[in-house]
């Protein structure tokens, strides 16, 4: 996910003989540029000068008479910026620290050829003790008990149509649809259900930002997994049409109505999150209780509000959450995804509207066990702002660090959390 440009890449996951969508580790590149705390768990407390070591190679060597950029500071506020430093051993080192919790990051640019390449590094700084900056607001409760109530007064009117070139010889695929919070406005997605006989466990997989088609997960012959899209629109069109809507009517959909509660584009979101899980409960195969919700970056915050808003669901698993802690950037600190007000002031009612969207307050209110993962070098989503949600949870969680993470995993940060939902599962 990237500020302006809603496109995921895929990472194929061996286990279970699953395929989600997580953002792909990125390429390596010919100039590596290395930058390297002094801690190897990038932990630091406040005032506690951290020492960066800047190292550049080329063919795993130093290289040297290299030119670099830099800059020093909280993430997205650099309070000390310098360019065109020669580094004649391709090594130097940077110091900083930080008065307050949050996260300290060192950006370095080398300049090679007429190339740039970037490293960083971020640590973090008393991180257990930050808090969100958006407001609880004081009928939050009642405005989604009263949404939601409003919303299953429309029929779920469920559709399910087989799909056999996808289905297996132990799994029946479907694409469905669902009534949302209006008449004539649906959910669509892709369901996976075992052809055995029996009463199965069931995952809802949230989506990443962006509008494209989905294919199902396939998460073995003993679950049920329903992956749905967020826009209305059938998931199984040609790519033309999602290239389209991206382009057109749905570019900039985060933004939509952020002035209004009732009519903000989330909150249709939000509440077909709750009403694919009425969905899952209609199910004959499903066994009426073991059901979890997880995805990643937008879909890690989807999985948060779904928690939040559904006392059914039993586990959660997010990766690098987005959509957290929107008004940090007011008070001088990273913002989450989609960064509203890192380069623009909040117009009149914004600031009140997107505190009942924002994930943080979906996080107070999640007291169903939790597994959380990311990188301290997201640049998508701060890890102040994940913070900002992670530190009001009250439920069980479980945080598992990847450190040099930007908004991206490793096959085995994905490996570790499917497998987690393969015991809760049980």
């Amino acid at each position: 996910m990237k500020k302006v440009l809603f496109s995921f890449c895929f990472l194929i996951a061996l286990l279970w003989g699953s395929s989600l969508r997580v953002e792909a580790q990125p390429a390596r590149k010919l100039i590596d540029v290395v930058v390297s705390p002094d801690r190897t768990d990038w932990k630091y407390k406040a005032k506690e000068e951290v020492t960066f070591t800047v190292q550049v190679f080329r063919n795993e060597n130093l290289l040297e008479d290299v030119v670099v950029d830099y800059e020093l500071g909280p993430e997205y506020f650099p309070v000390k910026t310098e360019k065109d430093v020669l580094l004649k051993n391709g090594k130097t080192t940077l110091k900083a620290s930080l008065k307050e919790p949050g996260f300290l990051r060192c950006k370095v640019i080398a300049k090679v050829e007429g190339r740039n390449y970037e490293g960083m590094a971020t640590v973090a700084v008393d991180e257990e003790r930050i808090q969100p900056t958006t407001e609880d607001p004081k009928d939050f409760d009642s405005f989604w008990n009263q949404a939601i109530a409003d919303a299953r007064k429309i029929p779920l009117d469920p559709k399910m149509v087989l799909m056999p070139e996808r289905c297996t010889s132990t799994q029946n695929v479907y694409h469905i649809s669902f009534q949302n919070e209006r008449y004539g406005s649906r959910m669509y997605g892709i369901l996976v259900v075992p052809k055995k006989d029996g009463k199965y466990p069931a995952i809802l997989q949230v989506p990443g930002a962006g509008i494209r088609p989905y294919g199902g997960i396939n998460l073995g012959d003993d679950v049920i997994t329903l992956e749905i899209g967020i826009h209305g629109i059938p998931v199984n069109l040609p790519q033309e049409v999602y290239n389209n809507l991206a382009s057109g009517a749905l570019n900039g959909y985060p933004g939509i109505n952020k002035n209004d509660r009732d009519a903000h584009y989330y909150k249709r979101v939000y509440l077909g999150c709750v009403k694919a899980v009425d969905f899952i409960y209609s199910l004959p195969e499903f066994d009426g209780s073991t059901v979890g919700v997880t995805g990643g970056s937008q879909g890690g915050a989807l999985s948060i509000v779904t928690a939040g808003l559904e006392p059914r669901i039993k586990f959660l698993a997010a990766l690098y959450p987005a959509l957290c802690d929107y008004a940090g950037y007011l008070h001088n600190r990273a913002g989450g995804w989609p960064h509203y007000y890192r380069n623009a002031q909040p117009g009149p009612n914004e600031v009140e509207t997107l505190a009942y969207f924002d994930v943080v307050n979906f996080a107070r209110r999640v007291n169903a066990p939790g597994w959380y993962s990311w990188g301290y070098n997201d640049v998508t989503c701060p890890p102040t702002s994940m913070y900002s949600a992670y530190n009001v949870i009250p439920g069980a969680k479980e945080l598992h660090l990847y450190l040099e993470t930007g908004h991206w995993t490793y096959p085995e940060q994905d490996a570790a959390r499917l497998q987690w939902l393969k015991e809760i599962c049980k």
